[in-house]
């Protein structure tokens, strides 16, 4: 219900906001914005696909889901057949039993969650989205009530929004191509932001569902984790650009393949039919990928209305009103717009970075804080689209605003760790 709520709220505020635009302020031509769109131009926000293209995007995005769905609900399909996902599910099993008391012990949901969180971690997108899929289908077979969401899918869903990364290469990767001086230096950044709004989303959902984040469990993997996101700063603080992308290719890429071999050789073990298996995985992934078409159509086409009917504009130039009027330090307002358009749309958000980057300076204020909100939070809405959608759930109960809040402190903390290394700047 309150995802239909807030899609119904954004078609109805960018249409009113166009009405306001084309019969007040004579902008006629705001219709066929939003409908056919408007040629492209990365300086101004309010220049997307329309309504038509933005629903021939959302297919292509979900058929480009297909090849790669099935890859990877191929590979886990033999996991789980050679008991990999049941292991994996023992090793993790004495902490997600504390913060998913709801999933029984050795359930591959357990296995398959953790598989989603470390794809997420070592920035692997296109792995991470199968494996997340797959383990909202294993905590759908869970589900009382299938239409509704489940306390652990929401506490899984919350978790993985608030995208806590390693290294976020791609964000490097575009500044060094932007001449930055330090390309890296807002991985530490980054990182410490997604790990504080994984940290809040874990609060926030713990805190709904009564969970006791204070149980001697909880805390000693909270603090493992943290020590071991220490020791990695400080090893990688010290590589050059090149040493990083190269350290960050070699261990995600190397990791992948790693856990292919690994899977095979325990299919190969159990004595299965590997291939068989992989065929049987692979077809729920084609079927998964053509499912969420509509959800991600209608989700899209909304976010897609207010971006071209200005409403981001009128969003933007609000904030700089507002803190302008108090005299507050107004910098951080340029990287704002980053922000806001990641929890709707990634290839938007990444467009507003650059945009803000080549606008004020990659190495600038502004630049560095687009880059850091970039690569400290996700596409909240899109992900909630394509996940629910996935095991068809449709009353999404707390999460929405849950994952924003999440997203909300991690926005704050992105922001503030900005003041604290490139303030002086």
């Amino acid at each position: 219900m309150a995802l239909s709520r807030i899609w119904s709220g954004f078609i109805i505020v960018a249409i009113v906001v166009a009405c306001i635009k084309c019969f007040f302020f004579g902008q006629t031509d705001i219709f066929s914005w939003m409908v056919i769109g408007k040629a492209d131009d990365p300086t101004n926000l309010t220049k997307v696909d329309g309504v038509i293209q933005t629903c021939l995007n959302a297919v292509n995005i979900c058929i480009g889901l297909v090849g790669v769905m099935a890859l990877f609900m191929g590979f886990m399909s033999i996991a789980e057949e050679a008991g990999g996902i049941r292991l994996l599910s023992r090793v993790i099993g004495p902490f997600f039993s504390k913060i998913f008391p709801d999933i029984p012990k050795g359930h591959p949901a357990t296995g398959h969650m953790v598989m989603n969180f470390s794809a997420n971690l070592l920035g692997l997108d296109n792995a991470a989205t199968p494996f997340g899929i797959k383990a909202m289908e294993s905590l759908q077979e869970l589900n009382p009530n299938k239409d509704t969401a489940s306390n652990a899918q929401i506490m899984f869903l919350c978790l993985h929004a608030s995208g806590l990364t390693l290294i976020p290469v791609s964000i490097i990767a575009i500044r060094a191509s932007l001449k930055s001086v330090n390309p890296t230096e807002i991985f530490i950044p980054c990182m410490i932001a997604t790990f504080v709004a994984t940290i809040a989303a874990m609060l926030i959902v713990s805190f709904k569902q009564k969970i006791n984040i204070f149980q001697p469990v909880i805390l000693g993997w909270v603090l493992g984790i943290s020590a071991l996101i220490a020791v990695m700063v400080l090893y990688l603080v010290n590589l050059s650009t090149a040493g990083l992308q190269s350290f960050s290719g070699l261990l995600s890429n190397g990791l992948l393949l790693f856990i292919f071999l690994s899977i095979v050789l325990g299919g190969l073990y159990k004595k299965i039919d590997i291939f068989d298996a992989f065929v049987e995985g692979a077809k729920g992934g084609f079927d998964t990928a053509i499912r969420i078409i509509p959800y991600l159509v209608g989700m899209l086409i909304a976010i897609s209305l207010l971006r071209t009917s200005g409403t981001f504009d009128l969003v933007i130039n609000g904030f700089k009103s507002v803190f302008s009027a108090m005299g507050a330090d107004t910098r951080f307002i340029d990287g704002i717009p980053t922000a806001l358009i990641k929890p709707l749309s990634g290839s938007g958000a990444r467009g507003m970075m650059i945009s803000t980057m080549e606008t004020h300076g990659v190495d600038s204020f502004a630049g560095k804080l687009s880059a850091i909100l970039q690569g400290s939070s996700d596409t909240t809405f899109y992900v909630i689209a394509v996940y629910f959608g996935a095991v068809n759930v449709k009353n999404s109960r707390y999460s929405v605003w849950a994952m924003l809040l999440a997203d909300f402190v991690g926005i704050c903390t992105a922001i503030g760790l900005c003041y604290l290394f490139f303030g002086h700047n």
